[in-house]
């Protein structure tokens, strides 16, 4: 169990240090770029967007390629390069005076994220032993559920009481203790020797596996349109207080729990329906958030439910690109980290350019909306490619477990 908790603390940390940044823009970009902050705050927010991108970049560039190269390694010891990895770069967060180090810090804060929960899954999966290997998935899970929850808001608030630097000096503290639990409490675990990342990589070769990228690449980025720039939704379009940040941001995180839950049982049922039906209700719940994003009560109204319709599709994307993987399941679970974070950066980005092209900071739901369409479209033309092939996948990850492995890139097994 201290080996499980350990895992846990460092899927807190990564939970944290990815999402409280969406809800201390305004603060960072007040501070980092304080010229254009004074000629035009929207701009500044915008500005300061390139930090959830550059970060969701590292991820998606550090998921397959360092699962990849240390899959020949101990796990337990690279578990605690990574965790020491998380601990230094978001140190750097900390510390760095401009935004351009800010901005390098991010990114390489991004590159141990999705290796760590792949690996560490792994770990946790095998430390509780046949039988119980689903479980030990989902308590490490815990950890990132428990952040958006609790961990992000109360850094939120911290942020914006104390300064958006004492957050992240938080999440440090938190790595740097996963690090140190890590060493002491998680067994010794082997590799496996003789695995080459460039026998992985035929996985893109796969027509089908592209089209599921794409799905979650392009639908999914239309949740993190919204999770973006919420905060300033909040205080200059609503017109509330900054505290209100965390409370809607609390909310969110709710949604988000039991949208993966519900979304796992949904898509267990039928997948490609689903699919359809679920980017199709993100989509009209960015719009519903557009068109309301005055009053407050309809503004957490429908961020909840873009939050529960986000999260409610992970699991179905995550098997949708199981299923099309064929024979490269381990690094078909880690693309969905990538698939997932290039969403976060699509969303933020173009949510951000939304806001620069003086469109309002209502504008990145707007955005939001046409990516969810656009997902819908993507996975539209891909059950259309298949249904004239006549090949449909032979693999089957069902959705409930792909509820548990649609965040760590790992599938649960059970004996």
């Amino acid at each position: 169990m201290r080996a499980l908790l350990s895992l846990a603390i460092g899927s807190f940390g990564i939970g944290m240090t990815e999402f409280v940044v969406m809800g201390l823009l305004p603060n960072i970009a007040r501070e980092l770029v304080p010229n254009t902050w004074a000629a035009s705050p929207d701009d500044a927010i915008a500005q300061a967007g390139w930090l959830i991108s550059l970060y969701a970049l590292g991820v998606v560039v550090g998921a397959p390629t360092i699962a990849g190269s240390v899959a020949r390694f101990p796990r337990h010891r690279v578990m605690i390069v990574l965790a020491a990895a998380l601990t230094f770069f978001t140190l750097l967060t900390v510390i760095a005076p401009t935004f351009e180090l800010v901005a390098a810090s991010r990114f390489l804060a991004g590159l141990p994220h999705g290796a760590y929960f792949g690996i560490g899954a792994l770990v946790a999966a095998d430390v509780l032993g046949p039988g119980k290997r689903a479980k030990g998935v989902a308590f490490v899970l815990t950890g990132l559920t428990i952040a958006n929850v609790v961990g992000v808001p109360i850094g939120t608030l911290l942020g914006q009481q104390v300064g958006w630097r004492a957050a992240f000096a938080v999440v440090t503290g938190i790595f740097l203790l996963a690090t140190v639990c890590i060493a002491f409490f998680v067994p010794t675990h082997p590799g496996t020797p003789g695995r080459r990342l460039r026998d992985e990589l035929r996985v893109f070769r796969i027509g089908q596996v592209w089209f599921a990228l794409g799905i979650g690449a392009v639908g999914f980025g239309g949740f993190f349109a919204m999770y973006s720039y919420i905060a300033p939704m909040i205080t200059d379009v609503a017109g509330q207080p900054e505290w209100v940040v965390s409370l809607v941001l609390v909310l969110v995180g709710v949604g988000m729990t039991i949208g993966n839950i519900v979304g796992g049982a949904l898509a267990d049922k039928d997948l490609r329906f689903w699919l359809l039906a679920g980017l199709l209700a993100l989509s009209a719940a960015s719009v519903g958030l557009a068109l309301t994003t005055g009053w407050i009560v309809s503004l957490t109204l429908f961020a909840f439910c873009v939050a529960f319709c986000g999260a409610a599709l992970s699991p179905a994307i995550q098997t949708r690109l199981m299923d099309v993987a064929d024979d490269y399941q381990s690094i078909g679970a880690a693309l969905n980290h990538s698939s997932l974070n290039i969403g976060n950066s699509l969303g933020a980005f173009l949510g951000g350019l939304a806001i620069a092209a003086g469109l309002g900071l209502q504008a990145p739901a707007w955005v939001g909306g046409i990516l969810a369409l656009g997902g819908l479209i993507v996975a539209f033309v891909s059950y259309r490619v298949e249904d004239r092939k006549g090949r449909h996948p032979a693999h089957r990850l069902p959705a409930s477990e792909a509820a548990l492995t649609a965040i760590t890139g790992s599938i649960p097994t059970q004996n």
